[in-house]
């Protein structure tokens, strides 16, 4: 397998000038806080962050697993949590002017409800600063702790957001730490306790999966209920990640897209550069 592919034309992408970001990088530097953009490397960050917008990081930047795509880093025993974050966060919102706010984490197995009282608590400031905005909120699993993942969903964000992120077959090197099966449960779980709030996953592709697979798992989110899914290129972010397998076409991506709408998924954001919170207010109005 050549680990080095070369990237098509379809990949490329312009660099916004550096004074359209220079506001929300000051923000989140003067509260103290960090992005999955950064952290992750996403390739829509500098699009992001000269519109005013960012998926913002909570509960620290160190992950206590450490899966094979990720560029965040991991450690077993990361700080405890901020406990002046929820404000912090709930100032930098209200400092970029947001409107949807998308609330992610590393995930925390090291804490006994995996954060999910961080959640709360951060879901709690922003409201109580602005009960209109919009909250999506992009969870870990939880090990599968119902009780943690009700704590979240009992403050009421308007989607709750969980990336199964790769098909069953490749769990083994892509998320050796996770769990296919308990991933789509508990979208299926948010879904029958609190069927009013709109649920969300997604999914890498170019990893080594096949087109069947990536069938056979929309089926399966649209049996959990799911509302929303976004499909995107895998691109390695860190040469000791994962390679990238094969880049898919956009003329791919739109068939994907149509395949998932037709099995009755409410909407389904697919291209190259389509991340899990990428145009997330747009997609969540449009899906209303």
């Amino acid at each position: 397998m050549n680990e080095y592919l070369k990237k098509p034309s379809w990949l490329k992408k312009r660099i916004p000038f550096a004074q359209d970001i220079q506001k929300v990088t000051a923000i989140l530097e003067r509260s103290d806080l960090h992005t999955v953009c950064e952290e992750a490397r996403c390739p829509n960050r500098g699009e992001c962050f000269s519109k005013g917008t960012a998926t913002i990081l909570i509960l620290g930047r160190i992950c206590t697993r450490n899966c094979g795509f990720c560029a965040v880093e991991h450690g077993a025993a990361p700080p405890a949590p901020d406990r002046d974050e929820p404000e912090n966060v709930a100032w930098a919102v209200r400092e970029m002017g947001l409107r949807y706010v998308v609330l992610t984490s590393v995930t925390r197995d090291d804490l006994p409800d995996g954060g999910a009282n961080h959640y709360a608590r951060v879901i709690r400031a922003i409201r109580a600063m602005d009960h209109m905005i919009k909250i999506e909120v992009l969870i870990p699993d939880f090990q599968g702790d119902v009780r943690a993942l009700l704590t979240v969903l009992e403050e009421g964000p308007d989607v709750l957001n969980h990336n199964v992120e790769t098909v069953p077959r490749l769990y083994p090197t892509v998320r050796p730490q996770a769990n296919y099966s308990r991933s789509v449960q508990l979208l299926q779980r948010s879904k029958e306790k609190f069927p009013k709030i709109m649920t969300k996953s997604g999914l890498m592709v170019g990893l080594g999966e096949d087109k069947k697979e990536v069938l056979e798992l929309m089926s399966d989110l649209k049996r959990a209920g799911v509302d929303l899914v976004t499909i995107g290129q895998y691109l390695r972010p860190h040469p000791d990640r994962l390679p990238v397998v094969r880049y898919v076409s956009p003329e791919e991506f739109e068939k994907l897209k149509n395949a998932g709408e037709a099995a009755g998924l409410r909407s389904v954001a697919s291209g190259p550069f389509v991340r899990s919170s990428y145009h997330a207010a747009q997609m969540f109005n449009e899906a209303l």
